[in-house]
């Protein structure tokens, strides 16, 4: 299989929604949104979060020449300049009938890959649920390293999570 990734862009908004709501449907645990929330969101909202000069890059992955978005990924760097060289990664889902075929692992490379081309970026963050042990994997595999747990995080449908919260420095070779 061939996974491409790219930006997404404002004529991507209808496919986004999909892959989207898709993936809050699929794992609600794995994301502090939830799907009522993002569903409400209407497309002029969508599309702005995917212009050009929107606060967050968003990556979506698609498989061989499939015109399907399975992958998603979202960079947003941060605007206060004492906090200006770090990126956090957000909204990371792979669709079930994806996994397993290099869809996350690809997100996930070129997520480093462009962080690291902007100016002034040392690290890379980013928050995995405890009942998202693949998930946390992907992320140790591509150099995350945890660096702090913080438990009774998130409360949802009567359970409590526990989150990790990663990093990669992108300073080391």
């Amino acid at each position: 299989m061939t996974v491409t990734v790219r930006r997404l862009t404002p004529a991507d908004a209808p496919a986004y929604r999909a892959a989207r709501l898709a993936a809050l449907q699929a794992d609600p645990a794995a994301f502090l949104t939830n799907a009522a929330e993002f569903a409400a969101l209407d497309d002029t909202a969508l599309a702005a979060r995917l212009a050009p000069d929107a606060a967050g890059v968003t990556l979506g992955a698609f498989l061989n020449t499939d015109p399907d978005l399975v992958g998603l990924l979202t960079l947003v760097r941060e605007s206060a300049p004492p906090l200006a060289h770090r990126v956090n990664v957000y909204g990371v889902s792979v669709a079930p009938p994806a996994r397993g075929q290099g869809v996350g692992a690809a997100l996930v490379q070129a997520g480093v890959e462009l962080a690291r081309s902007w100016a002034g970026v040392t690290s890379l963050h980013l928050a995995v649920m405890d009942a998202q042990p693949a998930a946390r994997r992907l992320y140790e595999r591509a150099g995350f390293r945890v660096w702090g747990t913080q438990p009774d995080a998130v409360r949802r449908d009567g359970r409590v999570y526990t989150e990790h919260w990663l990093s990669l420095d992108l300073t080391a070779p």
